[in-house]
């Protein structure tokens, strides 16, 4: 029989509910015994929806529950180092949501008490490419890239464009930190195909600096770019181009092309279409991603079996984790001062 494991959420936003508890609930001794979520009746709210026993004010009283041995964090990033660092003091596991923190040092801190604790520590990693990146691994591995030239990672949309729209917290930085919509999100896709970048020169704006807060009905600031230019160095002489606009309305869906010696890769993340070229063929032509070699959504059966099993966490460990929140807090670094920032810096 399975080992039991009793999860405590803190924090049950959108992610949480959509994927992270249906994800727990159907696993064979995996029950949710408590949440805390922002207030005590949003906290009532899911509780009732799914069927969880015990509702907490606080999240201190989730990683002060005895009978929890592993924690969900939900919340929004501002309170994920916090939350973290105080559930892997108290002996238990950790699934934190992504954005991994609010800049590197917390992130940093994040790592070394996992590292101090022994507790199994997992980021909810990026879902852009889960499908097709094994076969992308398999294709690089054989060398059909070559060596890397060029990489080109791009979402343009027009989901900034109502400045009617309310104030998100996505766009505040006292609750979302450094993090730029969805770069480092994005970046960590790239990180797990093509490697850490070396360093990186970038540009950002914010075309609406102010929005209506819903909480208190007035205008506040938005104080997170909503355009972002990053041109990326990799430590063997690659470049990349990682663009990101909420303000460009029929801009494309999000894709990364990459460009080496021996050909070129490109990736639509919104259909999961993989196309390849050698660099002696004439266009580039897709590549079926054969059901076999498909990869998906594990995150709460991965975090789960390393728990019972031991099994190393690689989608997202905190180490890499730490690595995606250098390569934001350079950006923006880069933005702030005007020149190129080295991720050995951050």
């Amino acid at each position: 029989m399975a080992r039991k494991i009793r999860v405590g959420l803190i924090g049950a936003g959108g992610n949480t509910r959509s994927r992270h508890i249906p994800g727990f609930q159907k696993m064979p001794g995996v029950e949710i015994v408590c949440v805390a979520n922002r207030t005590l009746a949003s906290g009532r709210e899911v509780a009732s929806q799914f069927g969880i026993p015990v509702v907490y004010e606080h999240w201190m009283e989730v990683v002060e529950d005895e009978k929890v041995d592993a924690v969900c964090i939900g919340t929004w990033p501002y309170l994920h180092a916090a939350a973290t660092i105080a559930a892997l003091e108290s002996g238990k596991h950790v699934l934190c949501e992504a954005r991994m923190a609010m800049n590197a040092a917390e992130a940093r801190d994040m790592l070394a008490a996992s590292q101090q604790s022994g507790q199994v520590a997992q980021v909810v990693p990026s879902p852009f490419g889960l499908m097709g990146e094994p076969t992308i691994l398999s294709m690089l591995t054989a060398g059909r890239l070559g060596e890397m030239r060029e990489l080109y990672l791009r979402n343009l949309s027009g989901a900034g464009l109502d400045a009617a729209a309310p104030l998100s917290w996505r766009q505040r930085t006292d609750l979302s930190g450094l993090n730029v919509m969805a770069l480092g999100i994005y970046y960590e896709t790239a990180q797990r195909w093509f490697g850490m970048a070396e360093s990186v020169v970038a540009q950002s704006r914010t075309f609406a600096p102010r929005r209506t807060d819903p909480a208190t009905g007035r205008l506040a600031d938005a104080d997170v770019p909503d355009s972002v230019a990053v041109l990326a160095r990799w430590p063997g002489g690659a470049q990349g181009v990682f663009h990101l606009s909420a303000h460009a309305v029929h801009g494309g869906g999000p894709r990364l092309e990459a460009y080496g010696s021996a050909g070129a890769i490109t990736y639509d993340f919104a259909t999961d279409t993989l196309s390849f070229a050698s660099a002696g063929d004439k266009a580039m032509k897709p590549v079926a991603i054969p059901k076999s070699k498909r990869g998906a959504w594990r995150v709460e059966q991965d975090f789960i079996d390393s728990i019972r099993d031991g099994r190393p966490v690689t989608h997202t460990n905190f180490a890499d984790g730490l690595k995606y929140m250098q390569f934001t807090e350079a950006v923006a670094r880069s933005a702030a001062e005007g020149r190129r920032v080295a991720l050995s810096e951050v």
